[in-house]
């Protein structure tokens, strides 16, 4: 599955306010030290969009703690999630998770290269690692059809485990809870993860290479 027109304008004024994520509760900031690797920390930190979602303060710590335990627990490597999150990225035209996952990604191994062909899409030929292709396959037959259809099971099943492909609907069902919350409340995305490479910049470019390691 191709991307089908242009990433999401989330240069437009942000509709819903972020929260100020300094004032975080101790047992939220406890949860969010867990979370695998730097870039989701620091400058790389999503504090707009966990601002807008900390509107119902209910949920949010219920929400984090599983979205954490999941990067911690599933059957999926760290790299193996990414690459899906990435693809996910694409295939909601969402910058901001793009961005932010550039990021991440290229803390765990993803190449330039990798992420063209995640922009791209297709067979993913490009990856050779079988798991991965079938991760992403998956990814975009879920987006696209919402569901696996009979073909596709018969195919990746033999690659991967039942629990790998329940652990994958965990995670593109929440990078759909994230991506269209970007998109639909417009969020901010942050300076420092803004000069990062878009969806629809050029990869390599000079500039992407001299912030990879912000």
């Amino acid at each position: 599955m191709n991307m089908d027109g242009n990433a999401i304008n989330q240069k437009e004024k942000q509709r819903v306010a972020s929260l100020s994520t300094d004032a975080m509760r101790p047992e939220w900031l406890d949860i969010l030290a867990r979370i695998p690797g730097d870039g989701l920390k620091g400058e790389g930190f999503p504090r707009n969009v966990l601002g807008v979602i900390m509107h119902n303060s209910e949920t949010f710590g219920p929400f984090l703690n599983y979205w954490v335990v999941s990067k911690l627990e599933l059957g999926l490597t760290v790299r193996e999630q990414e690459l899906v999150i990435l693809r996910m990225a694409v295939l909601y035209k969402s910058n901001y998770v793009w961005k932010h996952h550039v990021k991440v990604g290229r803390e765990f191994g993803v190449t330039d290269d990798e992420l063209t062909a995640l922009r791209d899409g297709g067979d993913f030929s490009s990856f050779s690692v079988q798991r991965e292709r079938s991760f992403l396959c998956l990814t975009d037959e879920v987006v696209e059809h919402r569901t696996i259809r009979s073909e596709m099971w018969e195919k990746h099943s033999q690659i991967l485990k039942p629990k790998d492909i329940v652990d994958l609907i965990h995670l593109t069902s929440q990078y759909t809870l994230f991506a269209t919350m970007n998109n639909a409340m417009q969020v901010a995305i942050e300076p420092a993860v803004d000069v990062l490479p878009g969806i629809e910049d050029d990869i390599s470019s000079d500039l992407s290479r001299r912030v990879s390691d912000i």
